[in-house]
């Protein structure tokens, strides 16, 4: 079962993930607290809000297509991959996080409330010889360090 769930002693309101439309593939996330994000600046946005999954489905994260458009804000890696296993982790019980880098022409100011990005849920497959082995601690790069 999938499900999204307020981190453990999150200090702002949270508005939880939604879909806009019946058909809408993508949830839409909600920041928390305001936030602005200078030219050529890449902040990280803490949205507390964790998400529970089956072993076989991630979470990919995305910025609003607007403001890809028509800010010049993006994800640095294109797009963020949320494991199953970094639901409840020992470092930030996984609290979900965005990072966004804006490449436009003026500062982007938030405020809390805002949609600031979209998660889509992706089932995959995995080989046969899969030798996993690694233990997840935390976010960012945290496996196979």
């Amino acid at each position: 079962m999938m499900k999204f769930e307020v981190v453990k002693g999150c200090p702002f309101e949270v508005k939880l993930p939604k879909r806009s439309t019946e058909k809408s593939a993508g949830y839409d996330f909600f920041s928390p607290y305001p936030f602005a994000i200078g030219i050529g600046q890449t902040v990280v946005v803490k949205t507390w809000v964790k998400a529970r999954m089956p072993a076989d489905v991630c979470l990919l994260l995305m910025e609003r297509s607007s403001w890809g458009i028509k800010k010049g804000i993006s994800i640095p890696n294109s797009v963020g991959l949320i494991d199953a296993d970094y639901y409840g982790n020992k470092d930030n019980d996984g609290n979900i996080m965005f990072a966004f880098t804006n490449h436009g022409d003026k500062p982007l100011e938030v405020k809390a409330g805002e949609r600031i990005g979209q998660g889509v849920f992706l089932r995959y497959l995995t080989v046969d010889d899969d030798d996993a082995s690694g233990e997840r601690s935390g976010g960012f790069g945290s496996t196979g360090r």
